[in-house]
């Protein structure tokens, strides 16, 4: 989808799999990440659908400025990281494929729906109100205030 909206407002746009981030970072093909955020708390902790911590630890790995895009509205500032439930989903989303099974009987499955990046893995979070850079706790409640 977010490919079709790329070429759609003429914004060049080249469609990979999940898992070819390593190999396109590695080769130098990607100048900047940004990525949606779920949730941002005050300490700068994001909260965004799973595989974004790979993403952003991929990203520091070949410093590559990682961002993620969120409205204000995004924003807990009252929550800690560790108050925050990650949301485990359906394991037969992972198992079946339409009526179709994939996973053998009896295998455990896991399917969490998001994952947390820690802010030391964030160059800064762009938000309706500006871009908030390091040190993304401090410029937070800056910004925001202690809590809302």
């Amino acid at each position: 989808m977010t490919a079709f909206e790329l070429k759609q407002d003429k914004i060049p746009v080249t469609l990979i799999t999940d898992t070819m981030v390593g190999y396109v970072m590695q080769n130098r093909m990607v100048s900047r990440v940004i990525v949606g955020a779920d949730r941002v708390l005050a300490t700068g902790h994001v909260f965004n659908k799973i595989g974004t911590l790979a993403v952003a630890i991929l990203a520091n790995h070949f410093h590559i400025p990682f961002y993620a895009a969120t409205p204000h509205s995004s924003f807990d500032l009252k929550a800690r990281p560790d108050e925050v439930a990650i949301e485990e989903r359906d394991p037969r989303e992972v198992a079946f494929v339409g009526d179709h099974r994939i996973a053998p009987e009896g295998v455990q499955i896991l399917n969490p729906a998001f994952d947390m990046t820690e802010p030391k893995l964030i160059t800064g979070i762009i938000t309706d109100l500006g871009v908030i850079e390091q040190p993304l706790g401090e410029n937070i409640v800056r910004i925001f205030g202690r809590g809302r």
